[in-house]
């Protein structure tokens, strides 16, 4: 990209290597007034679905290997930092790749990361668990809330930090 900065010096346009329009078809009156942009979307919704489990477990590895690294050299603000990353990108990730039910784990664990005062203050039991349940959560297959022993584990999760929270807080 190259940039060019404006003369009042406030901000900086920035233009990308390749016009993107040069890379589009055009669609001819009679086919425009047949595409259909929604069923064309769940197509390849459905091509891409097929990786979904495989996305979804290689972030798990991500997150649990992120926790492996903790549990053997020490809990740091930057090990604190890539296990946040790893439970943030599962929670924004989860419900497009067909695992609402472990985004939601992983946003309440998200929630106690963001919450605790300092990385010192954070139960490290707790953590595993979060680790562990989402770890199984995906190796099991427990995407909603059909899975009954995965929303009792998430419930219990939410419970327990939402307890230790209000605790720490007084």
């Amino acid at each position: 990209m190259s940039a060019e900065t404006l003369e009042d010096g406030d901000y900086e346009r920035l233009t990308p290597p390749t016009d993107l329009r040069k890379k589009v078809r055009i669609m001819s009156k009679r086919e425009a007034a047949k595409f259909d942009p929604v069923k064309a979307a769940e197509q390849a919704l459905a091509r891409l679905s097929q990786n979904f489990g495989d996305w979804m477990s290689n972030e798990t590895k991500t997150l649990t290997d992120s926790w492996d690294h903790i549990q053997k050299d020490g809990l740091t603000k930057e090990s604190l930092d890539t296990l946040y990353q790893g439970a943030h990108n599962i929670k924004g990730q989860a419900l497009t790749l067909g695992y609402p039910l472990v985004g939601s784990v992983a946003a309440s664990f998200c929630h106690l990361i963001e919450t605790v005062p300092s990385p010192e203050a954070l139960p490290l039991p707790l953590v595993e668990q979060y680790v562990e349940a989402i770890r199984a959560m995906v190796a099991e297959g427990a995407k909603d809330e059909n899975n009954t022993t995965g929303a009792a584990l998430l419930d219990k999760l939410t419970e327990v930090t939402n307890d230790y929270l209000a605790h720490i807080e007084k």
